[in-house]
């Protein structure tokens, strides 16, 4: 494990129950149920959870990654941990972590994501799992600490895994960023997390209505706001149209900066 940041109790400690290599393939011009030839691939360390740790490293903020990653293939991870300073808390099981390919078409500016689901474990080993992810919150975690709970949650994992994450580290005194998506997303909210970061569409199937437009969605927004137990604050992830903050008092539309689109792998 690497030591902490300045030796310091990580600021935000990222839950990334679910990580993965992107394993990014470009091509001229993609042709289904042909042979294509590659111009170029690379191998990036992935998960949301990672994503958020290396960023904030990039800041000098000190953070912390614990979940799962597979032994197999953990050099990768390691790698990025050592380099950012990023406390690698994570459990390590047999065999590999998942591996996401990503196909970009040069031509189209269209990508196309295969994701496996990730290891598939037995609910006992599930449970044990969860609780030595207690155990290392119980220890990474001080009062005003933040966690994010961020990505799809594997195979076979108990879809109130988040609610119940949220509801412990909130006892320890810690507040919560929660970024998910159906179920998991759905019964998270039931534990108040601090902060919510749905994009459009799964805001969307988490009211049970479309939202084709800005107005629209701040209006699910605030209605999310309006319920017992809400969040403090509701992010919506737009894409191109940028990225909606609001809480009780008022919402910013954040616009992105306008550039070329390459690849919209690592983007969320």
């Amino acid at each position: 494990m690497n030591s902490t940041l300045h030796n310091r109790l990580p600021q935000v400690i990222a839950v990334a129950l679910n990580p993965a290599l992107d394993h990014t393939i470009e091509v001229e011009h993609l042709r289904p149920g042909e042979v294509n030839r590659a111009l170029r691939m690379q191998v990036d360390v992935g998960g949301k959870g990672i994503n958020v740790a290396s960023c904030l490293a990039d800041f000098g903020i000190a953070s912390a990654v614990t979940g799962q990653i597979g032994r197999d293939n953990a050099a990768l991870f390691e790698a990025l941990f050592r380099a950012k300073g990023i406390d690698n808390q994570c459990v390590y099981l047999d065999g590999l972590t998942r591996i996401n390919t990503k196909l970009v078409d040069r031509a189209s500016g269209d990508t196309t994501d295969i994701n496996m689901p990730g290891p598939a474990l037995a609910p006992e080993a599930i449970q044990a799992l969860f609780e030595g992810l207690l155990t290392r919150l119980d220890a990474l975690v001080s009062p005003g600490s933040w966690i994010v709970l961020s990505g799809s949650l594997p195979p076979l994992w108990p879809a109130d895994t988040y609610q119940r994450l949220i509801a412990h580290v909130h006892r320890l005194g810690a507040k919560v960023l929660l970024d998910a998506s159906g179920a998991a997303l759905a019964l998270g909210i039931a534990a108040a997390p601090d902060i919510i970061k749905p994009n459009r569409s799964e805001l969307a199937e988490l009211i049970g209505r479309p939202l084709g437009d800005t107005p629209s969605v701040l209006a699910a927004a605030r209605e999310l706001l309006a319920r017992p137990d809400a969040p403090e604050t509701v992010i919506v992830s737009m894409g191109g149209e940028g990225a909606l903050f609001v809480n009780r008092q008022q919402a910013l539309l954040a616009h992105p900066l306008q550039t070329r689109l390459i690849s919209t792998v690592g983007v969320g």
